[in-house]
């Protein structure tokens, strides 16, 4: 049997890579290989390779070049339509990538869950919170009538999704919040909770509607479930919390809550959030006593610079002088460590993000507690 002959392309595209020429060979092999439904996964890979290597502008006429085939079976079109979706999303024209993965949520159902991932970036990069909701939530599997669900979800997935899905109620709360909608943001937030009830920035959200609303006893509510949702987050509640205890009349039941948390959680957190809260209620020397005694319990830098600083109210001369320096150098040692830190990439920073920078999830930046870090 006589082997078919090769393309002189095929050729060409050797001698381009004895040649040190990777781009021309690329383009000689994508001309040598016909397209057909036996080529079509060595153009796809040739097109991902390029759009990885940042050539979106190739990657894009590969796929391109796929669709201009009419032989080409009607799954393999609708993979290639989603190449060229992500092709889109890489070189930033999100409408051009939108349409395409709308029509392959109605037309393909071997890739409409994809597809529907890939419109929640989208819709997340664009802020589109009331889209992202509607993705989301069709990504959730539909209960049965039997009581069942249907559709197929990957068990990490769901919860995932549940997460997801109570952030973008948080986002359009937060939206309401800034135009004074309150009884607006109230349902929204209630949504995210009914999603993931423990969702955190829910509960601090909805503390501060209801305490701007007068609400204050379901402000506390509120913000008091935080500490069994996640007790990392009890620092984040306690100016909201004093508020509404100072609007009750009722300041002692506040401090009694804090020193209970503080027993069962001691973070270095929470104790400079408490020791604040005496220093703004009771004065320097109180609170340098708490963090004093704090401090020999757990040490830890941030303590240590807050206590210096509560020290220095209270000396002069040459005393204060080497406190000050102390305190600078403390300081220095403070400011490069990060005070969050993302629990799925590692990701760190000085400030709360409910939506990790780094790799893209919701709800894992946590306070960072850990000796070395403190």
């Amino acid at each position: 049997m006589v082997a078919p002959e090769l393309p002189s392309e095929y050729y060409k595209g050797l001698n381009y890579l004895l040649d040190g020429r990777p781009d021309g060979a690329i383009d000689a092999f994508i001309q040598a290989l016909e397209v057909n439904s036996e080529t079509l996964e060595t153009h796809i890979a040739l097109g991902n390779l390029l759009r990885k290597k940042g050539e979106v502008d190739r990657a894009i006429r590969i796929h391109q070049n796929l669709l201009a085939r009419p032989s080409l079976p009607r799954s393999q079109v609708h993979q290639a339509h989603l190449e060229l979706a992500r092709d889109y999303i890489s070189a930033g024209l999100l409408d051009r990538a939108e349409r395409l993965l709308l029509e392959l949520v109605v037309d393909s159902p071997e890739q409409r869950r994809t597809s529907q991932r890939h419109l929640l970036e989208i819709y997340q990069s664009e802020r589109d919170w009331q889209r992202a909701t509607e993705i989301a939530t069709q990504l959730l599997p539909r209960k049965s009538i039997l009581g069942g669900s249907s559709g197929e979800m990957a068990a990490e997935e769901r919860p995932q999704v549940l997460v997801a899905l109570s952030h973008y109620y948080c986002e359009m709360g937060q939206e309401k919040l800034k135009q004074g909608e309150l009884k607006e943001a109230r349902q929204l937030l209630q949504r995210a909770l009914g999603h993931d009830k423990c969702c955190v920035r829910a509960s601090i959200m909805l503390g501060d509607v209801e305490c701007r609303s007068g609400r204050y006893k379901q402000a506390i509510k509120a913000l008091r479930k935080i500490r069994s949702q996640d007790p990392e987050f009890i620092p984040e509640t306690i100016a909201i919390l004093r508020q509404c205890h100072r609007e009750l009349g009722d300041e002692q039941a506040l401090k009694t809550y804090l020193a209970e948390c503080v027993s069962s959680n001691p973070s270095a957190t929470l104790v400079l959030a408490v020791a604040e809260d005496i220093r703004q209620s009771e004065g320097n020397a109180v609170a340098g006593e708490f963090l004093s005694t704090q401090l020999a319990k757990r040490p830890s830098l941030r303590g240590l610079s807050r206590l210096i600083s509560l020290q220095m109210d209270a000396t002069d001369g040459k005393a204060r002088d080497n406190l000050d320096l102390l305190q600078v150098l403390v300081n220095r040692l403070v400011a490069e460590r990060p005070v969050y830190r993302c629990i799925h990439c590692g990701f760190g920073g000085r400030q709360l993000h409910w939506f990790c920078p780094g790799c893209k999830c919701w709800g894992t930046m946590k306070t960072i507690n850990g000796p070395r870090d403190e």
